[in-house]
Formats: C-alpha cells, sequence, structure tokens
C-alpha cells in the first residue's frame, strides 16, 4: 500500500488490462495512454462510439487498445488468458446484470489478476440494495479491498465515489 497521504499508483506500461462496460471507453484509453494494453468491451451498440474514441485519441495511446463486443455471462475464451488488470468504472447500477457480470469477473480473472471498481454510491430507488447484493455474490469468490479515500486523488476524491481492488479467493489444491 501507499505511505500514507500517497495516491495509489499502479504500474500499468506493457501489463494487459480489459475494461467491462466501457461505455466511451474513457477509463480503458487512460490506462493505454500509461502504456497499458488495453482491450475495452462492451455491447454491441456501442462499439461505434468506442472505436471512434480510440481513433480520435490514438495519437496519445502509448500502449495499445482495441474495442470488442463482450456481453456479461457469456463466453469469455477471446478474452484469455487473464489480464493483468479488470477495470470497471460505474458498472453496478442494473439488478439483473449482477449475476452476468460476477460470472464474467471469475471466469476472466486468473489468480494474479487485479479488479479495479469504482462507483458512486447512489442512494436513489434500488441502487442501495444493488449494490450490496454485488458485494455479497463477489464475496463468494473474491478478497476485497477498499481503497482509502485519503489514497484517491486529491483533486477528484469525493465521499460518494468508492475503488475497490478485487482479486480472486485463493485456493490451496489437495494435499
Amino acid at each position: 500500500p501507499a505511505p500514507p497521504g500517497r495516491r495509489l499508483r499502479l504500474p500499468l506500461r506493457t501489463k494487459a488490462a480489459l475494461e467491462l462496460g466501457a461505455g466511451t471507453g474513457l477509463v480503458g484509453l487512460t490506462a493505454a495512454c500509461l502504456g497499458a494494453n488495453v482491450t475495452v468491451t462492451d455491447l454491441e451498440e456501442v462499439q461505434d462510439l468506442l472505436k471512434m474514441n480510440i481513433e480520435n485519441n490514438q495519437h496519445l495511446v502509448t500502449g495499445s487498445i482495441q474495442a470488442k463486443v463482450l456481453k456479461w455471462g457469456e463466453e469469455v475464451t477471446d478474452f484469455l488468458p487473464a489480464p493483468d488488470y479488470i477495470l470497471m468504472a460505474d458498472c453496478i447500477y442494473y439488478e439483473e446484470s449482477l449475476e452476468p457480470l460476477v460470472k464474467t469477473l471469475k471466469d476472466l480473472s486468473g489468480p494474479e489478476t487485479q479488479i479495479l471498481c469504482c462507483y458512486e454510491e447512489r442512494t436513489m430507488g434500488k441502487n442501495p440494495e444493488v449494490e450490496q447484493r454485488y458485494f455479497e455474490l463477489l464475496q463468494n469468490d473474491f478478497e476485497l479491498e477498499k481503497v482509502p479515500l485519503d489514497k484517491h486523488d486529491e483533486e477528484y476524491r469525493s465521499q460518494d465515489i468508492h475503488i475497490f481492488i478485487i482479486q480472486k479467493k485463493r485456493t490451496d489444491g489437495p494435499s
């Protein structure tokens, strides 16, 4: 962990990263600009926007970036071997997607994969229950570490923004 008051830093140069639910692709593009080899994923209807944003920002990329379709809960063979990082920003708001999302995280993660999950806490409607259910599902197979607020970027930190580092639980083989 970073010393008190110091921001969390992750070595991205030459690392493989996969963004789930990329939307505009901002998170994945940022990782690619920091040297990661990134695959940004989302549904078919988002691919044109992703590809346009990649094209418009290609001059800033120091790693590599590509866009692919990935529907949560479906086959992930095309995305293996497991990436070093899985990136998720604001992916936990839709109750019906939670089980497919957690299945996809299990299928994509290797023992060394770090999942970086950030989200804005929302108190409207069913959002609190959706967040609670997501973390309940995750805890069956994953270890979660909440990044303390003082490790968030000073300029962008906010009480309602949460960042977790998530890894598959270690399973000891038969002795």
